[in-house]
């Protein structure tokens, strides 16, 4: 099949969970089917495909991001009845661009990765030939900026971020149905998210193709990153990702501590590029080390006794929680930050919400070796047999093989 893909930024080096699971979907298409892209361009990347995605794609054609500054999007979220995410990526020159490849070639399928890419499904619909429309809702968004609003609210220096979650809750509900009724079909990354995706659009089945990895690249022997002491504790994520960095500030403050009385030599890791100001603070702290931008993940989870996830905030699945258990690492999660695995507390991984019962978890594996490596096994095992992207890859190729878009 002849398929494009539409994605926020250039999915390699897949760095972070979008690009993971755009460059997953592309590479593993890509061998049995003719795959191009059209991508926006993030700050800084270079615009000239590296060589793994050249080598996948029949065709790769750039635009950089538009700038989109606090005071437009303040300005925008008072005047248009549109949510954030809608206007975000909006570029004249991205949809001519898109018009142009539309008009010269036709597609049997057009990935349309991300709610915002959704600005460009009426270019999409009006092609003729009409190309097969497959909408991934990487995020159920509406549900994730619900529950981002219920977070906030409770603390009153965060009831300016509540008000504008609770503003995009309301107007995403709107956007996000009348995206998926667009599509032809549409993907979500969980159960949950589909189920939630289907309360909002009555009637929607939506297939559940789950974040992956490709669990060779994930060696649990390799190196560890310099510096890494026995008892270190890593986090990973795009640090400017608002659900990170709630994560790691209520685990620096809330639960850290805690864990530090019983292990004094406990430090925590935050690993991920774009560190946000409120995290700030963390940087002088003794027992937190933040990288920022990384060459590779690997390393550091590799030198992580354990790895920590925290999340408080989202929806989907994580993929940050695939690469260490791919690992094998131990984990220590909230219930919220492994939603939509079908873990087992206590087999793949431990489970824990509160913060004395999520310090307790970890220093309870920091202390038993035996346990931590046993919990890695299993995690690895578990991630091998349900979220390779070699078992995943044909799940999706079947959408193709069962559905057809109006012509």
């Amino acid at each position: 099949m002849k398929l494009l893909f539409l994605t926020p930024q250039l999915p390699y080096p897949p760095r972070q969970g979008t690009a993971l699971r755009n460059w997953g979907l592309i590479a593993g298409l890509a061998s049995r089917h003719q795959v191009s892209l059209l991508s926006f361009l993030s700050p800084g990347q270079d615009p000239r495909p590296a060589p793994p995605l050249a080598a996948a794609c029949a065709q790769v054609e750039t635009v950089p991001q538009p700038p989109h500054s606090t005071a437009q999007r303040l300005r925008d979220m008072l005047l248009s009845p549109l949510p954030d995410m809608a206007l975000r990526l909006e570029s004249a020159t991205f949809r001519q661009r898109l018009a142009a490849w539309l008009a010269r070639e036709s597609f049997d399928g057009v990935h349309v990765e991300g709610i915002e890419l959704a600005p460009y499904l009426g270019l999409l619909e009006a092609a003729r030939p009409r190309p097969f429309i497959l909408f991934d809702d990487h995020n159920c968004e509406y549900l994730l900026q619900k529950r981002a609003f219920r977070t906030d609210l409770v603390h009153p220096s965060r009831y300016h971020a509540a008000a504008y979650s609770l503003v995009q809750w309301q107007r995403l509900r709107r956007y996000e149905a009348q995206a998926c009724r667009r599509a032809d079909h549409v993907l979500a990354v969980s159960a949950a998210d589909a189920a939630a995706l289907e309360k909002l659009v009555p009637g929607l089945r939506p297939t559940v193709i789950p974040n992956g990895v490709d669990v060779s690249t994930y060696a649990p022997d390799l190196h560890p990153a310099p510096g890494m002491g026995e008892a270190a504790l890593v986090f990973s994520g795009k640090m400017d990702y608002r659900p990170n960095v709630d994560a790691a500030l209520w685990f620096a403050r809330r639960v850290l501590p805690r864990i530090r009385r019983a292990v004094p030599q406990a430090h925590f890791w935050i690993v991920g590029q774009q560190p946000h100001r409120r995290l700030a603070p963390l940087q002088s702290d003794p027992s937190v080390t933040m990288t920022g931008w990384v060459e590779a993940v690997q390393p550091y989870i590799a030198g992580g006794a354990v790895y920590v996830a925290p999340l408080r905030i989202g929806g989907g699945t994580r993929l940050k929680l695939l690469e260490a258990m791919a690992m094998g690492r131990a984990v220590v999660s909230t219930r919220l930050g492994a939603e939509g695995f079908p873990v087992r507390d206590e087999e793949e991984l431990l489970l824990a919400d509160e913060p004395d019962t999520f310090a307790a978890a970890v220093v309870r594996l920091l202390r038993d070796p035996a346990q931590r490596a046993a919990l890695g096994r299993a995690a690895r095992s578990f991630v091998s047999a349900r979220y390779d992207w070699a078992v995943l890859i044909p799940r999706l190729e079947a959408v193709y093989s069962t559905l057809t878009a109006p012509r």
